[in-house]
């Protein structure tokens, strides 16, 4: 064999694998992670409290407020990190009353944002704010009715319902007390939740339906389950007797979402309806999943890297010029009609839009 094809033969594996790994790196003006992070998580800091039913701190601020704060640790920004830390002071004291209630689903959420603080801080303030919202998703209250203490004795969380979007509000509380604590029951309490919700919900194409009596593929529900579903393995130890279904579940949504990407990058309100409107959230939260499954391995890089760099790159000009992310869903419970789905109002820097805009920055800029 000629000597300089057979150099070449030996070079191309290295020189393949620096043509994947830049598939998410090098981007150009205006796109890189560190810029479009800075812009929205400042403007975060600028933004009012969004308060779930007028009374508590609400999961998109909390979400929003999560990434802000991942992003400024992992920059190094201690400015940032000081604002974000003069935002939760007054839960302390004057604004105590906005703390969430531990009684659902949607509000005991809270606490990964407290674990994410003293994870930051080490002020063990945020420690004993945080733990009480992990314990009470599995402490059956006086008052629970026959379904939820039904869940409860299977050894699920009595909060359990079977709507998609619970399987980030569960089991980002559960992942962060385990990070946190190191204690192995609240990842064990996450991943069997995680099956329970795959094996219910997750239809032959990797996708989900909002809900059993909602038969569509909508795009943010499903982003909650790709969100919650990468947290999880992030932190899933390998011997864990559920990795292998959440792992398998995981890939199969991701080779589901790789088909349904549009021309544009993006995906569609409605995943699989190619006539609906692009929708910022939902592919948001499937571009930090699939960015996160690169770098961890469990996804191809040569085959997935490429849709998510086309996805961060769609998704960058629908921020506008004050920091605020652009067609992003309204809050939407479920329905069974599609058109419901299609006329949901479109918000600008709504939270629900900016957290997972966030998190992508943080992936990205994660080694």
């Amino acid at each position: 064999m000629n000597k300089k094809l057979l150099t070449l033969l030996l070079l191309l594996p290295f020189q393949l694998l620096f043509a994947q790994s830049k598939t998410l790196k090098d981007f150009p003006s205006g796109y890189e992670p560190e810029v479009v992070g800075k812009r929205l998580a400042n403007r975060f800091v600028e933004g009012k409290h969004a308060l779930h039913m007028g009374k508590w701190i609400g999961y998109p601020e909390v979400f929003n407020w999560m990434g802000a704060l991942k992003f400024a640790s992992l920059t190094k920004d201690q400015e940032l990190i000081n604002k974000l830390q003069a935002r939760f002071e007054p839960l302390f004291t004057t604004e105590k009353q906005l703390l969430p209630i531990m009684n659902h689903v949607d509000v005991n959420m809270f606490g990964s944002l407290p674990f994410e603080l003293y994870k930051v801080t080490k002020d063990k303030r945020y420690l004993d704010v945080a733990l009480p919202y992990a314990e009470t998703q599995w402490i059956v209250p006086e008052n629970a009715n026959a379904t939820e203490k039904a869940w409860a004795n299977k050894g699920y969380s009595w909060q359990t319902r079977l709507w998609i979007d619970d399987m980030y509000m569960i089991t980002i509380v559960q992942t962060q007390a385990y990070r946190i604590t190191g204690d192995k029951k609240y990842i064990d309490r996450a991943a069997k939740e995680m099956v329970l919700y795959l094996d219910s919900l997750q239809k032959p194409n990797g996708l989900f339906y909002h809900a059993p009596d909602a038969p569509f593929y909508w795009g943010r529900g499903n982003g909650w389950m790709a969100a919650g579903m990468t947290e999880l393995l992030k932190e899933l130890p390998k011997n864990n007797q559920y990795r292998p279904r959440i792992l398998k579940g995981y890939q199969a949504m991701m080779k589901s979402l790789k088909n349904f990407q549009t021309k544009s990058g993006m995906w569609n309100q409605l995943i699989d309806e190619p006539g609906f409107w692009a929708e910022t959230s939902g592919t948001a939260m499937f571009t930090f999943a699939m960015i996160s499954g690169v770098k961890a391995g469990w996804l191809n890089e040569k085959e997935y890297g490429p849709v998510a760099r086309k996805a961060w790159m769609a998704m960058v000009p629908y921020i506008n010029e004050d920091g605020n992310v652009t067609e992003v869903c309204v809050g939407t419970n479920k329905k069974n009609d599609k058109q419901y789905y299609y006329d949901r109002p479109r918000h600008t820097g709504d939270y629900h839009g900016q957290a997972p805009y966030l998190w992508c920055t943080v992936a990205l800029l994660e080694k």
